[in-house]
């Protein structure tokens, strides 16, 4: 999801991102609006456009701030159009096995729509006060011929469609919270999925028949649980992978006293882009390829151990490919030495972790195959 997406900034210190399928949106209300009302002023069009994107941002923006109340802060938020994806940092405050976290989830869950309702009250009050002569209950709701409007009625709509029942939308995101207290997350997840996909199905024949809104609502609404029950099961599978089970157990390491020349010319014969740099028995620090060349072409030959990187995370060979995948995006690390009774017995690239979840997906997809053959 985050491939497909391009950064548009940050707001409060969370990276914005916007996902490729939201232009399709924008366009879908540009053109609906040329065809059914011809807007003399274009302008008026891009402001309709900007209501429906702010109104997504503040959403999206309410889930962030309760996952930093409950310790959870947000990495990224995503704009996608049936709403957008509040990425959430779990490292910060690692969820322990056993600890209950529906009751934070549904409250996550709940902090969008609620945004979009206050807005929708507040502004609809002021223009009841301000300007009576706006009729709220005239067709249609969301045009750009009355903008006061159109931004009561787009927080209002956003707000009842994300609290159904239908995963990946809020209220799908509540239910599947309340199946996880008596099934594992998977289960849950997959669960929520059949029911948001039989919303989607619903939403994509009526709106054939009625509006055209609808059908495109529905498509997306297919497409984001399908992604979400990928990423969910693939989630598990990572749980359930040990480090023992992907590390690499043959690789190259560099000594402190090496020069950047040395260690250049050890890098070129290996496979590996990150090197651990060992002292005796010790991990001291680690360095990449990249960090060699770079400290080569500004400051000449030198020693390793000058600009090695000595700010690195260790790991248990029992540890989950998940942890591993948690500890280092957490720092944005590169590399994890794997250790056993303090001893270096592997490592884990992030090179290498991405290919093993490539392989554990199509293995997985294999294994299916075959069953259902």
């Amino acid at each position: 999801m985050r491939n497909w997406s391009i950064p548009a900034g940050r707001i409060f210190g969370v990276e914005l991102r916007i996902h490729l399928t939201f232009f399709f949106l924008l366009i879908f209300v540009w053109l609906t609006e040329a065809t059914a009302h011809s807007p003399a002023n274009p302008g008026r069009g891009l402001a309709l456009v900007g209501i429906i994107f702010a109104s997504v941002v503040l959403h999206e923006l309410g889930h962030a701030l309760v996952g930093v109340r409950a310790g959870v802060p947000a990495k990224a938020i995503i704009l996608l159009p049936i709403g957008g994806v509040t990425l959430l940092d779990e490292t910060q405050r690692p969820i322990e096995p056993g600890v209950l976290t529906w009751r934070r989830d549904i409250r996550i869950a709940l902090a969008g729509p609620l945004v979009n309702i206050v807005i929708a009250v507040v502004a609809g009050s002021v223009l009841l006060v301000l300007a009576p002569e706006i009729h709220f209950w005239t067709k249609p709701s969301i045009y750009s011929g009355n903008l006061p409007g159109s931004l009561v009625w787009c927080n209002l709509w956003l707000a009842l469609l994300n609290l159904l029942p239908a995963y990946p939308m809020d209220g799908g995101r509540v239910l599947r919270a309340l199946f996880s207290r008596r099934m594992d997350p998977v289960r849950a997840t997959r669960r929520a999925v059949s029911i948001g996909q039989a919303f989607a199905t619903l939403f994509m024949l009526v709106g054939m028949l009625w509006n055209i809104w609808l059908t495109m609502i529905g498509f997306f609404l297919f497409i984001a649980a399908q992604l979400e029950e990928r990423s969910a099961v693939f989630q598990s599978v990572l749980e359930t992978v040990r480090l023992e089970d992907i590390m690499l157990t043959d690789f190259a390491t560099l000594s402190p006293a090496d020069t950047l020349e040395d260690a250049l010319e050890k890098a070129v014969h290996s496979l590996q882009d990150d090197f651990p740099v060992i002292r005796g028995s010790d991990m001291v620090g680690v360095i990449s390829k990249q960090k060699i060349l770079q400290a080569l072409r500004a400051e000449g030959n030198g020693y390793v151990q000058a600009v090695m990187n000595r700010i690195f995370e260790v790991a248990q060979k029992k540890e989950s490919l998940a942890s591993a995948f948690r500890k280092l995006t957490a720092r944005n690390l590169s590399i994890i030495p794997v250790v056993e009774d303090e001893r270096l017995i592997g490592i884990v690239t992030l090179q290498n972790l991405m290919h093993s979840m490539a392989l554990l997906a199509e293995s997985r997809k294999l294994r299916k195959a075959a069953l259902n053959s």
